[in-house]
């Protein structure tokens, strides 16, 4: 079943789109939102609008790579060849582990999500269920997984249009509220539009950053993306501003119908909005939507964990193992050991003190600042090797160039300082600070067994 070749283009800018987009916007919006209301008030949907500036940043910096340059490694290899084989290695796998722990929390979600429907059904038989079929969806051709992700985030995406069309509906029109307009009023009569403070929405933007986790793995798709020249810029320019629209547009809606320190304290807003429009069955619709969310974010996680560790193998940085493939391109191996260490992870999740594994999750809100900063790192040194000249010929550049990217830096060095600042988040820095220092030894240890199974013969 194996042959010695290289992964094979078979996605298109519609399936990229939808990729990102399904990585994006996820369960956190349909339910987690709320948290980041209660913290800014509507001054939250400035918080969005910025962090979705800085998003787009970020996705540029890695469009003008990946263009440049199209890896399945994506920015684990652009760190290696611009800032150093030590940096390539450890954001290669700090993304891999937190791709690994969001994965763990999406299954988790996916048993508790079906035990709604079949509560006599034990959770550990959907997990089961979910990581065998993600499994054997990522073991076909990479068309079936973006053609299965594209229809996965469909759902979400048409449910969040509707959301919005209907809210729209019930401010200025009163359909479904016996004819009587709420009008947006509700966005400046509970204390202000900063509710909060200034500061109050500053401090919200650490959790509203963490919205925007998943936009990168619109670089890792670049290794199989049928003319990534044309289709990484289509998809990066059109995907920042359609999540901006879905979230803005949705916390719009939610925030003008409903006052901000109510939202949440009754069940999800979306089933509240819903329900308000005569809807009885909102609750099912929204239990299928976020079926169809988790069954999207566990695809694209085991995608982008196997395709990131068969780069890292091609780099030396991984097992040489997880460099094969199938005759459909397909990194079997690693799609094989991403299913057999959630099954693992979410065994131990179940037995495991919930303070040990809050330690192990604060990684990956620790993992995504860290991936985003090497992304705008990478982007600085790759421009830094060019001449004007060459710089001036590139297809797909960023916008400002270095100075873009520096400001991008300085922006997620204080969203880290925000994650210090709450005592609930600051587990991140330590747990981030330990993880640190265990791949730097790994690292010593791995290039000491490489040095001594190739040692240096004189002549």
């Amino acid at each position: 079943m194996e042959q010695e070749s290289r992964l094979k283009p078979g996605l298109s800018t519609r399936h990229i789109r939808f990729i990102a987009l399904g990585s994006a916007i996820g369960t956190g919006l349909f339910y987690g939102s709320a948290s980041a209301i209660q913290m800014a008030g509507p001054s939250v949907l400035l918080a969005y609008l910025i962090g979705g500036v800085f998003a787009y940043i970020i996705m540029r910096a890695l469009g003008e790579m990946s263009v440049n340059n199209p890896q399945a490694s994506a920015f684990s290899r652009y760190a290696r060849d611009y800032l150093g084989p030590l940096a390539g290695y450890i954001t290669g796998w700090t993304y891999c582990f937190e791709m690994l722990i969001v994965a763990i929390a999406d299954v988790t979600a996916f048993g508790i999500y079906m035990g709604v429907w079949f509560p006599a059904v034990p959770h550990w038989v959907w997990v089961l269920s979910v990581v065998l079929i993600i499994g054997g969806i990522n073991l076909m051709h990479v068309k079936v997984f973006g053609e299965l992700e594209f229809w996965f985030s469909f759902f979400k995406v048409a449910t969040i249009i509707v959301m919005i069309v209907a809210g729209i509906g019930i401010i200025f029109w009163g359909i479904g509220n016996g004819g009587e307009a709420t009008g947006i009023h509700n966005l400046w009569s509970n204390g202000g539009f900063f509710s909060h403070g200034v500061m109050g929405m500053i401090l919200s933007l650490q959790m509203v950053m963490f919205a925007y986790g998943g936009v990168e793995i619109i670089g890792i798709t670049a290794g199989e993306a049928k003319e990534p020249h044309k289709s990484i810029p289509r998809a990066i320019n059109s995907v920042p501003w359609r999540i901006l629209v879905f979230y803005v547009g949705t916390l719009f809606v939610i925030m003008s119908i409903y006052p901000w320190d109510q939202v949440g304290t009754s069940g999800s807003p979306f089933v509240l909005t819903f329900q308000h429009m005569g809807i009885t069955a909102a609750a099912g619709i929204l239990n299928f939507v976020v079926i169809t969310a988790s069954l999207s974010a566990i695809n694209s996680d085991v995608f982008g964990v196997g395709r990131m560790l068969h780069g890292m193998a091609e780099q030396g940085h991984a097992p040489k193992i997880f460099a094969r493939l199938s005759r459909g391109g397909i990194p079997w191996v690693t799609v094989l050991v991403m299913m057999a260490a959630l099954l693992i992870a979410v065994y131990l999740n179940y037995i495991m003190p919930e303070k040990v594994f809050l330690v192990i999750a604060s990684l990956a809100t620790f993992a995504t600042v860290w991936v985003w900063i090497m992304i705008l790192c990478s982007q600085i040194a790759f421009r830094r090797q060019l001449s004007a000249e060459q710089a001036g010929t590139l297809a797909f550049p960023l916008p400002g160039g270095v100075a873009t990217s520096a400001v991008g830096v300085v922006f997620l060095l204080f969203i880290i300082g925000l994650i210090g600042y709450f005592p609930d988040t600051r587990i991140s820095l330590f747990a981030g600070l330990a993880w640190m220092v265990m791949l730097l030894v790994s690292y010593a240890l791995w290039q000491r067994r490489k040095t001594a199974g190739n040692p240096v013969t004189e002549s």
